[in-house]
């Protein structure tokens, strides 16, 4: 769920990065009044934010499905197996 709030925000700022362009610009009479900066700015930080929260979401952080057995480790030998959360 949170990786596809990423990828709306990512999209959206992709978008205002096209309107910022005076050829699109012009499909959008509302954004004529803003200036050309900010919808930049705007956009790209939209598109950051988006990134960052896909490749965080994307990540393995270590966590183990409910059921799934998980070794249990003395040094390098594997002495048993606990059941995840």
């Amino acid at each position: 769920m949170k990786k596809l709030i990423g990828y709306l925000l990512a999209g959206i700022g992709l978008v205002g990065l096209a309107v910022s362009f005076e050829k699109l610009r012009v499909l959008v009479p509302v954004i004529k009044e803003v200036p050309k900066n900010y919808i930049l700015i705007a956009s790209l930080v939209l598109v950051v934010l988006g990134v960052v929260i896909i490749v965080m979401m994307g990540k393995d952080r270590g966590k183990h499905k409910s059921g799934e057995e998980i070794p249990i480790y003395k040094g390098k030998k594997v002495v048993g197996y606990r059941v995840g959360e």
